[in-house]
């Protein structure tokens, strides 16, 4: 495979999706999941300088109700998060045959990508890669996004929102800060999926996130029973993809580079 876009069906549901690089059957893939506001588009070239530089597969798609995507319902559950690690992630590595999966994510995506790694024994899954992402909900985060709602209300937000995500601006923008926002989902937390990840997991962090604390990062320090790396990008706040690239996909090179070359040590031992 090289580049290619195009839509995906998942249970009757149209996902747009944009793949980058070696086919499944030739190296390893990269699944990139994207944040809460996050589209194909939002990515912008990251994902096809990911594989440039890495050598591997690179695939991106919208979530439901996120860019070219079918619309979602609003409002979402509080599951959210849960509903599209167990009943959509699983599809999609099915849908394109994917048999050894880097899994990746920002922000929410980064969540979805815990909650899959650790809630489901997936051999297919051969490490974890997570840029800026909660395992627990803080003050800090839902200031942000208070923030954030009313630029998007009485701001230029939602204009600059539509240039991603078109007739699906309102499903990406209040499918993502409803449930944050509800005062039920003040505890949510997903601090015991990272104590089941049982593969190697690489955490990018911007020291100038302004939706989360260092608490995050400690609580991977403090759960995670497996191998875990940390990078933190002082000139970096949510997006690093975007903010610091460079550092941000030689991190990734570096740590896809040493689990590929351990494999290849394996197989030749």
């Amino acid at each position: 495979m090289s580049d290619e876009t195009g839509f995906m069906e998942i249970d009757g549901v149209r996902l747009e999706y944009a793949w980058h690089g070696p086919g499944p059957g030739e190296q390893p893939t990269i699944l990139l999941l994207h944040e809460g506001l996050g589209s194909v588009s939002n990515w912008r070239d990251f994902p096809a300088r990911l594989s440039n530089a890495t050598g591997l597969g690179v695939l991106v798609y919208s979530r439901r109700g996120h860019g070219k995507s079918d619309p979602c319902d609003l409002p979402r559950p509080l599951t959210f998060m849960h509903d599209e690690a167990f009943d959509v992630v699983p599809k999609v590595i099915d849908h394109w045959k994917l048999r050894k999966v880097f899994l990746a994510g920002i922000s929410d995506g980064g969540s979805i990508a815990t909650i899959y790694a650790g809630g489901v024994a997936d051999p297919r899954i051969r490490c974890v890669m997570l840029i800026s992402t909660h395992f627990f909900n803080e003050d800090v985060c839902v200031d942000a996004i208070s923030r954030a709602k009313e630029a998007y209300e009485h701001g230029d937000l939602k204009t600059k929102l539509e240039h991603h995500h078109g007739d699906n601006v309102d499903c990406a923008f209040y499918g993502w800060c409803q449930p944050w926002l509800d005062p039920d989902f003040a505890t949510w937390t997903i601090e015991d999926y990272l104590q089941h990840i049982r593969v190697p997991i690489l955490l990018i962090w911007g020291a100038r996130d302004p939706y989360g604390s260092f608490a995050q990062v400690e609580a991977a320090r403090s759960q995670c029973m497996c191998p875990l790396e940390v990078v933190v990008l002082d000139e970096s706040s949510h997006w690093a993809f975007r903010e610091q690239p460079r550092e941000t996909l030689q991190a990734i090179t570096d740590f896809t580079r040493r689990l590929t070359d351990l494999h290849d040590e394996t197989v030749k031992g």
